[in-house]
């Protein structure tokens, strides 16, 4: 009774310490080793439960003191991270530190800023941060440029722009320092950046650039495609062929209706002869002393005048040079496969219905109109009607009003599930321990046991006694008993026989009840036991002791 009353305390005692103690839910994850024992010794400083799991990486304390303790350990700058920032200047000796210290401290902090700033990105479990800063020798024109690697933890995989992000960022922080000089790896050694090739921020530029244009064509065209057929009856696939080829042209035209006089010039000649009336021309004529002209004769004279004017026009010119950049689209191909129609047949089936030509035909103009259709491009725009291989499920919205209330997180469901089978163990323990032991407690002896015993439940009882023999007791101050197969004892008027009856009836009632009485060897016992009542007593007596044994 002690040990039961023992386990059954112990067993209600961890009961009601599991269902009353807090709700254990983490404070901070992944955490250093230098972390969370800072942590945990804040915690203890301010007497709060806590628990540790997962080799200290997980802090768990109670769910309603989660935001004060976030509040109160950001406000002590826990957790660090792991790194060390700039709070490596908070504590240190300005007057005794050389420059070379401070340059020291100046590169971890920056490194560990890097670091923690990287970590707070998504997929970014750890990140390691080294910062190569040269320093310009002494009479040197040349200057190395600044350099930096990184170590990433990830959760899952990294997309190109994200990698070209953290770049980025990094370069961004660092005087001097080019996105192009960042090389990023991960912790299984896979480059994902390479800091000396600039090839690959080109290239990985295009296809993001590529990636992006059609990724947003494709959620327009499944937006107003979804909003015709339903919610995931409809999928869409577009691809775009990109040329990044950059062209730089260049023109000259000339407009002859735009013409200005630029310069002009004129010039006038005149000049005049005197020729003979016959105006022959002989060697007579032309000999000294030859014959003379006539007096008479008459004279004829010409007259010639020249004029010349040059004017200079100035034509119009117009001069155009023209940068195509690279990222032309030159054509643009989209699939769009559409579901049918289900409806419920008068069996309750599900019946599928292709939808109409006319239909198709308007969602195909939908199609076109939403990616920017142009047919001397050679875009193709294709829509099909199929059945898709499963019935798409149609999400179900956020319940609203007092449905709102019974949404449940893991953790409360949890919680209710460890406290519903702590309350049936309790039920199982009350109804199969404690209520049999409490009511064989306070039930009286005697009524356990139904009563006193007559002559008839000694008599029954005489088949277990020894010798094969059965014994009838008669209650009272005179009775008799009889044994089969033995000596007949009479006792009359005896305490003893009342003696014996009591404590007869007291071992009756546990052992099983046996054999048969019979009248004859009843008689005979009680004739014996008349002659010899002493001896009678102590036989009965020894047998009593062996039954009980």
């Amino acid at each position: 009774m002690a040990a039961v009353a023992l386990t059954l305390m112990g067993f209600f005692t961890f009961m009601i310490l599991r269902m009353t103690s807090p709700q254990m839910v983490p404070l901070f994850t992944d955490l250093s080793v230098e972390d969370s024992s800072a942590i945990v010794k804040d915690l203890e400083r301010q007497a709060i439960a806590y628990e540790i799991k997962n080799d200290g990486a997980i802090v768990m304390v109670p769910k309603d003191k989660v935001a004060r303790l976030r509040i109160k350990l950001a406000e002590s700058g826990l957790p660090k991270g792991g790194g060390v920032g700039y709070e490596i200047f908070d504590k240190s000796d300005a007057l005794g530190a050389t420059s070379f210290i401070q340059n020291i401290n100046h590169l971890r902090a920056l490194e560990g800023e890097l670091a923690r700033t990287i970590r707070g990105l998504d997929r970014v479990q750890a990140a390691r941060v080294h910062l190569v800063l040269p320093e310009r020798p002494l009479f040197s024109r040349d200057k190395a440029d600044p350099s930096a690697s990184i170590v990433l933890k990830l959760r899952g995989t990294l997309e190109p722009q994200q990698v070209r992000a953290i770049r980025h960022l990094t370069a961004s922080a660092v005087n001097g320092l080019k996105p192009e000089r960042v090389s990023v790896v991960d912790e299984t050694g896979r480059l994902l950046a390479d800091g000396a090739n600039q090839d690959n921020a080109v290239g990985a530029g295009a296809d993001e650039r590529k990636g992006a244009y059609e990724r947003r064509l494709r959620e327009q065209v499944e937006a107003i495609v979804t909003s015709v057929v339903g919610p995931g009856r409809a999928r869409v696939q577009l691809s775009a062929d990109f040329d990044f080829n950059r062209i730089t042209q260049t023109s000259d035209r000339f407009d002859p209706e735009g013409r200005v006089v630029r310069s002009s010039q004129t010039r006038e000649e005149q000049s005049s002869t005197n020729e003979s009336k016959d105006g022959q021309v002989s060697v007579g004529n032309e000999l000294p002393g030859g014959a003379q002209k006539p007096e008479n004769a008459s004279s004829r004279g010409d007259q010639n005048k020249k004029t010349e004017e040059i004017i200079n026009y100035e034509i119009s010119r117009t001069t155009k040079t023209e940068v195509i950049e690279a990222g032309r689209v030159n054509r643009i191909s989209a699939a769009v496969l559409v579901d049918g129609i289900y409806s419920k047949n008068d069996k309750g089936e599900t019946v599928y219905q292709p939808r109409a030509k006319e239909e198709i035909d308007r969602i195909a103009a939908l199609v076109r109109s939403a990616i920017g259709f142009d047919q001397k491009r050679g875009d193709q725009i294709e829509v099909v009607n199929l059945r898709f291989a499963e019935t798409p499920t149609i999400p179900v919205g956020e319940p609203a009003g007092w449905m709102s209330f019974l949404q449940f997180t893991k953790e409360d469901i949890m919680r209710g599930v460890e406290l519903g089978v702590m309350s049936l163990l309790g039920i199982i323990v009350l109804l199969l321990v404690v209520r049999p032991l409490v009511r064989r407690i306070i039930t009286p002896e005697g009524a356990a046991h139904g009563g006193g015993m007559g002559a008839g439940d000694a008599a029954a009882a005489g088949g277990a006694l020894p010798g094969g023999g059965g014994v009838n007791i008669s209650g009272g101050a005179g009775g008799s008993i009889t044994s089969a197969g033995g000596p007949n004892i009479s006792v009359v008027g005896s305490d003893e026989a009342v003696a014996i009856s009591n404590r007869t009836s007291a071992m009756i009632d546990v052992a099983q009840v046996q054999g048969q009485v019979h009248a004859q060897s009843v008689q005979k016992v009680g004739e014996l036991a008349a002659k010899n009542p002493h001896e009678a007593v102590s036989i009965i007596r020894t047998w009593l002791h062996e039954d009980a044994a």
